[in-house]
């Protein structure tokens, strides 16, 4: 199924009067078909504010959100109904895990709620859903506590893909991961997106692993966007003074780290 998202003119508002502080300032970014679209910006840059106005989490101000054609911030009430087109995936795997629940009744419960069939039906769904994300049907038993933060993070994709979305927000999706994880959690998510020709908005602070499993990539500062273009070239080549102190900062800030990350995306 087609999922073109066109963001036009977004701003979100905060506050009131001479208190009021715009956290999205008349943004407007497209994520075509099949693709991954990163948006790149430190903190209080306003990258997650878009993304849970896109989500429904959040009411834009003013300004259009389309997914082909139809306005997701108009006569958009049900909340299921939102959630089928768009799903999105958080920071901390565990905090969007019910810790009660088993992988398994985890995975059936999204199935169940977005018509995943009978008990019959679900049991093979969630065994797909494992699969696809790359880990045993053992796993459908064990519960969040008893699961390493990468293997979390891969359950959190797993519910996602679930209801089958027309569109995926990746939300700093790796940056609570170790630097030994976050390689492969973006290998997964790359092969995702290629295998089901996913459309996906991710939203980081990591220079490096936007410009690994992006197509186009905008950078965010104080609510704008500053720069957009090819994800290779936003990196190799910035334009923006602020582009290019992100990409001179990532030596100092990420060291090693960055380091770990490229070596296992590579390997």
């Amino acid at each position: 199924m087609m999922a073109d998202l066109v963001i036009e003119n977004l701003v979100v508002t905060f506050g009131r009067g001479h208190h009021a502080v715009n956290a999205v300032d008349d943004v407007s970014l497209t994520v075509p078909h099949g693709t991954t679209v990163g948006l790149v910006g430190e903190s209080g840059s306003g990258k997650s504010t878009v993304a849970r106005t896109v989500a429904g989490l959040q009411k834009p101000t003013s300004g259009r959100i389309l997914l082909d054609g139809k306005d997701l911030a108009v006569g958009r009430r049900d909340r299921r109904a939102h959630a089928r087109d768009v799903q999105m995936i958080f920071q901390d795997p565990y905090s969007s895990l019910n810790p009660r629940m088993s992988v398994g009744e985890t995975l059936d419960e999204a199935l169940a709620t977005h018509g995943g069939g009978n008990a019959r039906a679900r049991a093979a769904g969630v065994k797909e859903l494992l699969e696809l994300v790359r880990l045993k049907p053992g796993v459908s038993e064990l519960h969040p506590s008893s699961l390493s933060g990468g293997m979390r993070q891969r359950v959190a994709i797993a519910r996602c893909l679930a209801v089958k979305p027309r569109l995926i927000i990746a939300d700093e999706i790796t940056s609570a991961l170790d630097a030994s994880v976050q390689g492969a959690v973006l290998n997964l998510m790359r092969d995702l997106q290629r295998e089901l020709e996913l459309s996906v908005l991710f939203i980081t602070h990591n220079l490096a692993a936007v410009r690994y499993i992006a197509d186009t990539t905008a950078v965010m500062r104080n609510g704008e966007i500053v720069e957009h273009g090819d994800a290779d070239a936003i990196v190799s080549n910035p334009v923006h003074p602020y582009t290019q102190a992100l990409v001179a900062a990532i030596p100092r800030i990420q060291n090693a780290g960055t380091d770990s990350l490229l070596h296992s995306i590579g390997s």
